[in-house]
């Protein structure tokens, strides 16, 4: 930041102005860079091992499905144990999945409680 002199007239004033705050903006965008990087860095490894956990999972679902398959088996025949256990994993997924979306098209809307705080907090901020 340069040192004002008292005989500057009003236009290097405000062009020294304009430069400083452009310069406020760049460091600003420049930190969120920063923050958002290092974010990311901390957040690579543990989605990565959040992903192999999800993979064991699955695997262990697929497992638990296969084993109640060839259990029922022998009680009401291959065939119709596959398609038992397909309808009855497909029912629950099916109510989980919807569930979940609800859940998230809340987040999409947003409720109007929250319009009105952001409107609040705009007002307030002009």
């Amino acid at each position: 930041m340069a040192r004002i002199n008292p005989d500057d007239g009003i236009g290097d004033l405000v062009s020294r102005l304009i430069a400083d705050g452009k310069a406020m903006a760049r460091a600003e965008v420049n930190l969120v860079k920063a923050v958002a990087q290092h974010r990311a860095e901390k957040a690579k490894s543990g989605a990565i091992l959040l992903g192999a956990g999800i993979a064991l999972l699955l695997a262990g679902f697929i497992g638990l499905i296969v084993g109640i398959v060839m259990g029922l088996a022998p009680l009401i025949g291959p065939l119709l144990a596959g398609v038992a256990v397909i309808a009855v994993a497909g029912i629950i997924g099916f109510l989980l999945i919807r569930a979940g979306a609800r859940k998230l098209a809340v987040l999409g809307s947003g409720s109007e409680e929250e319009r009105e705080a952001l409107d609040d907090g705009l007002r307030e901020a002009a």
